[in-house]
């Protein structure tokens, strides 16, 4: 029966995107052809409003259908009209949604850092990409040392998705650890952290050094499964046990704003001293909710 489930339930997720699909699509393609920022920004504003329906579809009949045994723990005075950054850890494409569930319509519409490979996924791809999302290649170590210039590509799909998101209050997602969690993974890092792989610096620091003077705060978000390696289709099966998200509102400390990452080794080490405190109080969350 579960499987059957699973099955009625990867039907639902497919027809529901048909379906706003068409709206989508056609907006795609005049977004393609309207000439001008402006003209393409109010497009936008629409194309927002379509992906809006599209995830609170999928959030009605999830609630409904598959019933999670979800607990939510959400701070107060978050807005859609303001600008925020989410960073999350991450074990499965389920962290996605139950972000959703914890926060939509709370805060504007994600846009997430997105593997370049997956803008070729059917419609998602080309929505991912109408919406403005970023972009990331995601080179080898090897790759960069290499050709270090490589590194400039992200960087700068970063800073066009920042300079973009002064036109309207957005919200910025980033799995900070750059993959899914894995023991496997875990073992090959030698990660400190009992539940998470090392966290990645840079994006975030890119994001909070030229947008941080506009975010309201910094959305610390922990996600734990009861059931250890959870699976996207356990979820659609409706088998994945208790799942808690914890939120806390950070905000932005004063000496973030404007710095530069990539060229200030003191803000360089003083932002990774920051993300790894964060690390490890999300650590100690996750060690209390599993």
């Amino acid at each position: 029966m579960s499987t059957l489930k699973g099955l009625v339930s990867l039907l639902l997720l497919v027809i529901n995107t048909l379906i706003w699909s068409i709206p989508l699509l056609t907006l795609i393609l005049l977004k393609v052809v309207t000439p001008g920022r402006p003209l393409r920004r109010e497009l936008l504003k629409v194309l927002n409003a379509i992906a809006l329906q599209w995830i609170g579809f999928n959030l009605w009949w999830m609630r409904h259908w598959l019933r999670p045994d979800l607990h939510i723990d959400t701070p107060e005075g978050l807005s859609p009209d303001r600008w925020w950054l989410v960073v999350a850890n991450h074990q499965s494409w389920t962290d996605i949604f139950m972000l959703q569930m914890a926060l939509h319509r709370r805060i504007p519409i994600p846009r997430f850092f997105i593997k370049r490979e997956l803008i070729w996924i059917p419609v998602i791809g080309l929505a991912w990409w109408a919406l403005e999302f970023p972009f990331m290649r995601r080179y080898s170590r090897e790759a960069l040392e290499k050709n270090p210039k490589l590194a400039r590509r992200d960087r700068e799909a970063t800073q066009q998705m920042c300079e973009r998101a002064q036109d309207m209050p957005t919200a910025i997602y980033n799995f900070v650890e750059g993959t899914r969690f894995t023991p496997a993974k875990q073992a090959a890092q030698q990660s400190p952290y009992r539940h998470l792989l090392r966290p990645k610096a840079g994006g975030t620091a890119q994001v909070v050094g030229l947008l941080g003077h506009r975010l309201s705060g910094i959305l610390d978000v922990a996600i734990a499964y009861a059931r250890p390696q959870p699976t996207f289709w356990r979820f659609l099966c409706g088998r994945e046990g208790a799942i808690r998200v914890n939120v806390r509102r950070l905000d932005v400390p004063a000496w973030m704003p404007g710095g530069d990452y990539h060229q200030d080794p003191d803000y360089k080490e003083r932002f990774q001293t920051w993300i790894n405190e964060l690390w490890q109080d999300k650590d100690r969350t996750l060690d209390a909710s599993v």
